[in-house]
């Protein structure tokens, strides 16, 4: 498409469906639709403290019913329920799904997870499938455990191997088989794990849950690895055993292959810093200096640490901007040691917008609002780039939409965009970016970068920004500085905004959303009922955990 359309001024092949398509109704009513009817992104709660997640979309809904019932399935289908074996049947079952499954649950919780760039699908898809497979696991490692228990208690008194609840008391205080104790401290690793990870708990507690999360997990695979290494002379165990090598192998990898990235992009003759300045509406603006070079893409996020605020807690946040800037580095010449020489060093700069809420976040502002000028530099250090890369180059018409500090996503694609268009190597003709916040004090967030873009080449000839103030103080607040800049009190009519845009397209549109769960589920819901008349590709922007 874009091969197509960068030398096409109208791309009216690409504006429309096509007459009989099939695609415009998979859209609407799978790929896009909410579980139920409009909310998806919006999180339930019950206090202002107290989240109890989000509903996943349609089409994550199915497919994890489906891979659900498999598992049913897989447990239960063709087991003789008349016979002596059936609990064994059961136990054996259970057991082996529950460390089969534990092959995409590890890989998908990696941040480093190869199949997000392979299939183009977001950290915050495989996060989701990521929690409902732990719990397919521990569901499953709950039955194999009970399944034993009941054959204990209902075994003989003449059985070798004892039975009745003091087999099964010496089998878990660790008096009796060694393979059993091992077994039974998985499995409560495994209930550990999810019952600390509930949605209200993990949002409410977020540092303390990542510490224990870590803590559960090697605890759940010490007991996985003796209880399987403890009959390792079955061959039917050594078979099963492997994926538990895997499991760790993979868990193991991941983790220092994020310890190497730390060290290498952070630690040098120069040491990464990070510059916080306090911002209005309690925002900091993060500005970190690289040791090395960092190649970065819009929409990609990073996790940032600050070790002077907490040695080992980290964060995800999208990056704003970013830059090389060059400066002079000395070295000592080798072969001429009196003398040195000058030479030229990129480095890199990024910049985030941080919001204050609980934790890391309200630490880092108010440590920044209590500086001196609201500015303090310090070491720090960046773990990166992560995120799915969505290429908006190849549509004639995009609508970027951001609420608060959602606004540092859009922000890159902006500048991308209006650069592409300067040199003729994009496709897009028009870019609407539409910015929800709540008083006009925090346009100062993005104004040095604003102001770059704005004095771009071509800039008025493509982009325009529609700013929305739902809080303002006065009315005089509100003041449209341009005829490609403007200004509005209260909140957008997206299906009005969507319906402008539709009706004076150019090519296939791209709707991309960052902000808060009732925005995005607004746009998305206004992107579906446009689905028959226009060609409309829908991004959302989240990152639940």
């Amino acid at each position: 498409r874009l091969m197509v359309a960068v030398n096409d001024s109208d791309q009216h092949f690409f504006a429309t469906p096509s007459e009989g398509s099939w695609i415009p109704w998979l859209k609407k009513q799978i790929l896009y639709a909410p579980l139920l009817r409009v909310r998806h992104n919006r999180e339930f709660k019950f206090s202002g403290v107290i989240n109890v997640g989000t509903l996943p979309t349609r089409f994550q809904g199915f497919f994890l019913l489906c891979y659900g019932i498999l598992n049913v399935l897989f447990c239960t289908y063709m087991i003789d329920y008349e016979g002596k074996s059936m609990l064994s049947e059961i136990r054996n079952r259970t057991g082996v799904l529950a460390v089969i499954n534990m092959v995409p649950l590890f890989i998908l919780a990696g941040r480093n997870n190869p199949l997000i760039a392979l299939l183009g699908i977001s950290f915050d898809t495989f996060n989701l499938i990521h929690r409902w497979l732990g719990r397919i696991v521990v569901l499953e490692s709950i039955a194999h455990t009970v399944a034993w228990m009941i054959a204990k208690v209902q075994a003989p008194p003449t059985d070798p191997r004892g039975g009745g609840w003091g087999a099964i008391e010496k089998g878990f205080t660790g008096r009796g088989s060694m393979f059993i104790f091992a077994g039974f401290i998985s499995t409560v690793g495994m209930v550990f794990l999810m019952v600390h990870s509930f949605s209200a708990l993990r949002h409410a507690f977020y540092e303390t849950f990542l510490v224990f999360h870590i803590l559960g997990v090697i605890t759940m695979l010490v007991g996985l690895w003796y209880h399987l290494l403890l009959k390792l002379p079955n061959p039917e165990i050594y078979h099963w055993f492997k994926y538990v090598i895997a499991i760790v192998a993979i868990w193991a990898a991941e983790r220092f292959l994020r310890i190497v990235r730390l060290i290498y992009y952070n630690i040098g003759r120069q040491m990464t810093t990070a510059t916080v300045e306090a911002l209005p509406g309690e925002a900091t603006r993060v500005t970190i200096r690289m040791t090395r070079p960092w190649k970065f893409r819009p929409g990609q996020h990073l996790y940032l640490y600050i070790p002077r605020l907490g040695l080992w807690a980290n964060h995800p946040f999208t990056v704003a901007w970013s830059n090389e800037e060059e400066h002079i580095k000395y070295s000592s010449d080798e072969k001429l040691p009196t003398q040195r020489q000058d030479m030229l060093q990129t480095r890199t700069t990024m910049s985030l917008i941080i919001r204050a809420q609980t934790g890391f976040t309200n630490t880092l502002y108010k440590r920044a609002k209590a500086s001196k000028d609201g500015v303090f530099s310090t070491f720090a250090m960046v773990e990166g780039p992560y995120g799915k890369v969505d290429s908006l180059a190849s549509y004639g018409t995009v609508i970027l939409v951001a609420a608060g500090v959602g606004i540092t996503h859009p922000v890159p694609y902006v500048r991308e965009l209006v650069q592409g268009y300067a040199k003729g190597v994009v496709a897009t003709r028009r870019v609407l970016l539409v910015w929800v916040i709540q008083q006009p004090e925090h346009l100062e967030w993005i104004r040095p970068w604003m102001t770059e873009i704005l004095a771009m080449e071509k800039r008025r000839d493509i982009l325009r920004i529609m700013l929305f103030v739902t809080r303002p103080k006065s009315s005089k607040e509100i003041h449209s500085p341009s005829a490609t800049v403007q200004m509005f009190p209260g909140r957008p009519n997206f299906d009005t905004l969507l319906n402008m845009e539709v009706e004076n397209k150019l090519g296939h549109i791209a709707v991309q959303v960052c902000g808060n769960g009732g925005v995005s589920d607004e746009v998305r819901r206004a992107v579906r009922a446009k689905q028959e008349i226009a060609n409309i590709d829908f991004f959302e922007e989240a990152f639940s955990w």
